[in-house]
Formats: structure tokens, sequence, C-alpha cells
């Protein structure tokens, strides 16, 4: 049983990595979407101090246009991300899915075992106690 041992500590460690990916692209969009909220107040901040609020006027405030392209490519990122995230949740219950079917198989593996076992024990006593009714000495 030494394969399904190392099998179940190999699927276990895809598990935990596959966990890692989804937590650690869950942690990059909440950042991307702190950043995008933080450059919408300084765009609106910038706004406010030129008193133009039209990206469209001639006098509108160079950096708040800078802002806004950044902003939204932050956000058009966070929504790849989140593609991203589907995919790798999936692989995840995919992954996790496996680990399963190989514990499962790996416990029927171990009750048979344990239902030989106790065969063997139960013919190995049966024995002992057919010899005594016969009045044998057991051997």
């Amino acid at each position: 049983m030494k394969s399904r041992d190392t099998l179940i500590r190999l699927k276990k460690f895809q598990v935990d990595e596959r966990r890692r990916k989804v937590a650690q692209i869950e942690s990059m969009i909440a950042e991307f979407e702190r950043m995008a909220i933080d450059l919408e107040r300084e765009i609106k901040v910038e706004q406010d101090r030129a008193g133009i609020h039209d990206p469209g006027h001639f006098a509108y405030p160079t950096y708040a246009k800078a802002a806004i392209g950044r902003r939204e490519n932050l956000k058009r990122s966070a929504d790849d991300l989140r593609i991203q995230l589907e995919d790798a949740k999936l692989a995840l219950a995919d992954a996790f899915d496996e680990l399963k079917k190989v514990e499962l198989l790996d416990e029927r593996d171990q009750a048979r075992e344990r239902e030989a076992e106790n065969a063997a024990e139960q013919a190995e006593l049966d024995r002992i106690a057919l010899t005594r009714a016969r009045g044998e000495v057991p051997a």
C-alpha cells in the first residue's frame, strides 16, 4: 500500500497547491479593486480641484486622464483574473474529487485487509476450539 500512500500525499499536495492559487488570485482581485477605488478617489479630488468634471473638456486635468486609464486597466485586469479564478476553482474541485476517489479506494482496501485478518483470526480460534472440543492439546 506504499504506492497508494504516496498517491494520496501527491493528491493532497495538488489540492493544497490549487487552494493556494485560488487564494492568490482572490487576493490579487481584492488588491486591484482597492487600487481602483483609490484611483477613483484621486480622480474625484483632481476634478474638484480643477473644477472640470468632463474628460472631453480641453482643460481636463492630465493627471485625472492618466488615473482614469490606470483605473480602467485595473478593472480589466480584475475581470481577467475573475475568469482565471473560475478556472482555478474548477481545477481545485477536480483535484479534490481525485483525492476523495483515491482515499475511498484506500479505505476499501484497508477494510478488505481487516476482514481478511479477522477471518484468519476467527479460523484460528475455530481451530483451537475444535481441538479443545476433541480433547486434544492445541499446538
